[in-house]
């Protein structure tokens, strides 16, 4: 009986981190590139149960497997593309990406689903690449962030909303000369000079192998503790990365699938609830009443 209690409780837990998840998503449905996250859920090992005290042919009896519930795992990031919008502002910028990636054996472009991962004939995961700016925080740390709503500050630096400096592909500060009308930049991200026209420093822009291996740091940036191991690299010529200036990209979450995910999740936390009341009563009836007897 205890171990029925104990596995409503951990589906309450569950439920909650479920709900607290799709809370922060909707919290951030109107935040430039966010990236929706989704809560993923696990199941205890199974135990096998097995009756002791048979016969002397059979001293142990298999009964079954046992399933003690389940856990919140872990927290996925969907970089899938929000919708890119015009803005007036020539300080917003939008990546627009498409990473190709060619299974080594076959020479094909690999198929990826809506999360970005694909998985090959013997199980393997492979995921696609996506584009970031890359930005440093107040502690010189390098980040990244899909949050292309860059402002200007009094010295001319090009920072994120939340204050973040906007590195070049040299991760050196940018810092604007002219005026923030004439601030252009081209589709490879090139400064551009006003006058004649030619390329200056280019955006920062960093391609990452395996995003999946990246870690929110708050204020719309991520952080990547081994950056070879992620595969972190800067936009090269050959990468379908496009840089639009006068753009912005809007948080990929669907408030309709949020609002869903919550009401199931609250439903769920309300089941496993009246599982522990009803455990509570059984054993209250249990040692209340029939130890009496």
């Amino acid at each position: 009986m205890i171990r029925g209690l104990y596995t409503a409780a951990a589906g309450m837990l569950t439920s909650q981190s479920r709900h607290d998840t799709a809370v922060q998503n909707l919290a951030n449905v109107n935040t430039p590139g966010y990236k929706q996250v989704n809560s993923v859920a696990r199941s205890f090992p199974e135990m096998l149960l097995t009756m002791v005290g048979g016969n002397s042919d059979h001293p142990t009896s298999k009964i079954g497997k046992l399933n003690t519930g389940v856990f919140a795992e872990e927290a996925l990031s969907i970089y899938q593309r929000g919708v890119v919008t015009e803005t007036d502002n020539s300080t917003d910028f939008a990546l627009v990406s498409d990473m190709e990636v060619k299974d080594p054996k076959t020479g094909q472009n690999i198929m990826f689903d809506g999360s970005g991962k694909s998985f090959s004939a013997n199980g393997d995961v492979v995921y696609k690449p996506e584009a970031f700016f890359t930005v440093k925080g107040p502690d010189g740390q390098i980040r990244y962030t899909k949050d292309g709503n860059f402002k200007v500050d009094t010295n001319g630096q090009l920072l994120t909303s939340t204050g973040y400096q906007v590195l070049d592909s040299n991760n050196r500060a940018i810092v604007l000369t002219g005026s923030v009308d004439n601030f252009k930049v081209n589709e490879q991200g090139y400064i551009l000079d006003p006058n004649t026209g030619a390329r200056g420093a280019r955006l920062g822009v960093s391609v990452v192998g395996q995003p999946f291996q990246m870690t929110r740091d708050g204020e719309g940036v991520f952080r990547i503790d081994d950056p070879q191991e992620a595969g972190v690299r800067p936009m090269g010529g050959t990468d379908r990365v496009e840089v639009r200036q006068n753009y912005i990209e809007a948080s990929n979450v669907n408030p309709s699938d949020v609002v869903v995910d919550m009401n199931m999740a609250l439903r769920a936390y309300e089941a496993n609830q009246k599982v522990i009341q009803f455990y509570d009563k059984s054993l209250d009836k249990a040692v209340n009443e029939v130890g009496r007897v």
